[in-house]
């Protein structure tokens, strides 16, 4: 299949997914509460362009491009922007949103975010529950590249990392998150060796991949014992050259028996241009073969990568600790998220190398989709998932958690006899739908902008 067609469909199954099923909790929880639907746009908003009815609904595609929408009958602050109503027919009181306790309007409210999160949950516990979860490594220090900012800070194959940035015995992912969001940023690091605590101090190495800056430490933990396949030959290399072949499995380097690719790379960093001898086993036959490295910037590499699914990485859990680890993924990624825009706010971090717009997203799965394939969509789905039920949540006009403020306004101004207006709301509606569409453009302009960064 062309790999625009998959990036075509890995964007509609991305966006599809995640817009659809916010909808859906909205949809689905008016339903049980016995609210009738005018309208269910599965893409867009605003006057459908093609529809179908069904029951009370019509249910369609809307003219502007932009999200989609569920309309209740009755629900008249937004009929703007979601086509008004679609049918004069009269309807009971009791079936109209308008009319509803506002406990349930605001559970309506909640249910898109919710469905979102627990989509969000949903990838990540399957995933654990069918394959297991990722080992956890331990933050020792297994592979320091030539060079790199770990060697520069000083640190050592062996080292035990017991405290980063402040944090006290932080976990290897702890460690590799906080350096993303904080490139070409000295900070100290407590390492243990031979019994000793070590004060240094590292700077993340600056990367910058379309438009999107992060910070690397040059150094992997120590993996434990795990089988070293080749899983690709680059042409034109050494390893091409010295007859080694996809699927052989290097047992020693140079005499010297290998727990993980990791210590393959050290030892061939460190013989550099010298003859490297590899003891393979191919078939279940023992060969020897002899090759060498060549300089590919401030690497030593004789071409090869190596074949991830041979390594046995990932323990089997049961049902709870596939929910935990759902929890922890998505609690992961929320921090990283706060603590990116916290810097933002603050200066530290510039919002082009941190939000992306539509664009950026569509070209992030695109890629996802040619390189990594399904698992990689189904990761980004999830993110995507997460980050559109937490930010629905802000009190922002428009959005569901502005909705939910303004219920608890009219709360507050019934006690007074002051009820909101409908012309009010939809005022209030209209601006806080100009506040999104100003964040997208401002975001399409950031994404734009990478291009020509």
């Amino acid at each position: 299949m062309p790999d625009i067609l998959v990036a075509i469909l890995a964007v509609l199954f991305v966006f599809g997914i995640a817009i659809n099923i916010h909808e859906f909790g909205h949809f689905i929880v008016g339903k049980i509460l016995g609210m009738r639907i005018d309208a269910y746009s599965f893409f867009g908003i605003g006057k459908m362009i093609w529809k179908f009815r069904r029951g009370h609904t019509d249910y369609g595609i809307a003219m502007f491009p932009i999200g989609a929408y569920v309309k209740f009958y009755g629900d008249e602050a937004t009929s703007t922007l979601e086509g008004g109503s679609s049918t004069s027919e009269d309807v009971p009181r009791e079936e109209m949103f308008e009319f509803r306790p506002r406990w349930q309007k605001f559970l309506v409210m909640l249910g898109g975010p919710l469905m979102n999160i627990i989509l969000a949950l949903a990838i990540p516990f399957t995933v654990a529950w069918m394959y297991g979860v990722p080992a956890n490594l331990a933050p020792i220090v297994g592979y320091v590249k030539p060079a790199g900012a770990a060697e520069k800070a000083g640190l050592k194959v062996g080292d035990r990392i017991v405290n980063f940035e402040g944090v006290e015995n932080p976990a290897w992912e702890r460690i590799q998150d906080d350096a993303l969001l904080i490139p070409e940023k000295e900070v100290p690091i407590t390492v243990e060796r031979n019994g000793q605590r070590m004060e240094l101090k590292i700077t993340p190495t600056k990367v910058t991949e379309k438009g999107q800056s992060a910070g690397m430490l040059d150094f992997a933990p120590d993996a434990g014992s795990e089988p070293v396949v080749v899983g690709s030959i680059e042409n034109g290399m050494p390893a091409s050259e010295s007859g080694l072949q996809r699927g052989d499995w290097i047992t020693s380097v140079n005499g010297k028996v290998i727990r993980n690719s990791q210590e393959m790379k050290t030892i061939v960093g460190e013989t550099k241009d010298q003859p490297i001898t590899l003891s393979i086993t191919r078939n279940g036959e023992k060969k020897e073969i002899t090759t060498r490295a060549v300089q590919k910037g401030e690497d030593w590499r004789i071409g090869i990568a190596f074949d991830t699914s041979a390594i046995t990485t990932r323990e089997p859990v049961g049902i709870v600790g596939a929910f935990n680890e759902a929890v922890a993924q998505n609690v992961r990624i929320l921090r990283l998220t706060a603590k990116a825009l916290g810097q933002v706010g603050t200066g530290e971090r510039s919002a082009r190398d941190s939000v992306q717009g539509p664009i950026g997203i569509v070209q992030t799965i695109s890629t996802m989709a040619v390189t990594v394939g399904f698992s990689g969509l189904l990761f980004l789905l999830g993110l995507i998932s997460l980050n559109l039920g937490v930010m629905n949540l802000l009190p922002i006009p428009m959005l569901d958690g502005g909705q939910i403020v303004l219920l608890g306004v009219e709360k507050i101004m019934s006690w007074f006899g002051k009820p909101l207006s409908m012309a009010l709301k939809e005022k209030i509606n209209l601006t806080g739908f100009a506040i999104l569409i100003l964040l997208m453009i401002f975001t399409t302009f950031n994404d734009i902008s990478r291009f020509f960064k």
